[in-house]
């Protein structure tokens, strides 16, 4: 017996979305001492976004973000990434970002917001592509999101770096952000 899940696309998604964590990821991809990649995302999060399809400038996101939960699959890295030398966790325990302005061109949409780490606000606009929409199994609305932008870690005061002795540097100053979003309509 082969099992087969359809599901619909919803003609319209508008309406008030708690953010999924459990279905969704907050990472980065940051190089690492010029030769590879090191991928990392955040397990303590929250988000709301409002998406209005008909007019998408009254749509709005916010984030909170807690930085010790950083996760890369080693937890050496991860202790250095919330120590004062990086994220500074005890002295700020979370991140925010609230979107000011959002714009929706077919299944693209633009947000533009301000990010705060360690106390810094810096806006930043990202690009996330609309994945579609469905009713899931349990009633619930969802609406899937994916986007990205790459973004200079020093704009917030992340600036700890240690020189290679080949030339470059231990950690890039470009991280790229990833946001693979399920949201979940309220009820």
């Amino acid at each position: 017996m082969t099992e087969t899940t359809t599901t619909q696309a919803l003609t319209d998604v508008a309406g008030d979305y708690t953010l999924d964590t459990a279905h969704s990821r907050l990472g980065f991809v940051a190089r690492h001492a010029v030769v590879t990649k090191v991928r990392g995302q955040f397990a303590d999060w929250t988000g709301t976004a409002h998406i209005d399809t008909a007019n998408p400038a009254a749509s709005s996101v916010n984030l909170v973000i807690k930085p010790a939960s950083v996760s890369t699959g080693n937890a050496d890295r991860d202790g250095h990434l919330a120590s004062p030398d990086f994220f500074d966790v005890e002295s700020f325990p979370e991140w925010t970002f609230a979107s000011t302005e959002v714009s929706r061109d077919g299944t693209a949409w633009t947000i533009t917001g301000d990010l705060t780490i360690k106390g810094v606000t810096v806006p930043v606009t990202i690009d996330f592509e609309e994945n579609g929409s469905a009713k899931d199994p349990f009633g619930n609305v969802r609406v899937g999101f994916e986007g990205s932008v790459t973004v200079n870690r020093k704009d917030w005061g992340l600036t700890w770096n240690a020189a290679l002795e080949t030339g470059g540097v231990l950690v890039s100053e470009k991280i790229k952000l990833e946001f693979d979003i399920s949201a979940i309509r309220n009820a």
